[in-house]
């Protein structure tokens, strides 16, 4: 693979995960799950109506866990 072929599969998987995330956490809004986040070092629970509507403001890592929880990096 070339350099700019790297860079673009990149760009692409970036976007997918992006969407996941954002689908995870909107799934977890509307079935009324809280989500488990880590922020500033910290673990935060958010409840349903925490968790933003417009989807991550960064680029977390999501892990869904039997319990229904996602964590998010």
């Amino acid at each position: 693979m070339t350099e700019d072929e790297v860079s673009q599969l990149r760009r692409k998987i970036d976007a997918g995960v992006k969407a996941a995330v954002a689908a995870a956490l909107e799934e977890h809004r509307r079935m009324g799950r809280s989500v488990v986040i880590e922020r500033d070092g910290k673990i935060v629970h958010l409840s349903p109506d925490e968790i933003p509507t417009s989807g991550p403001t960064t680029n977390p890592t999501v892990n869904q866990k039997e319990n229904g929880h996602v964590d998010q990096k």
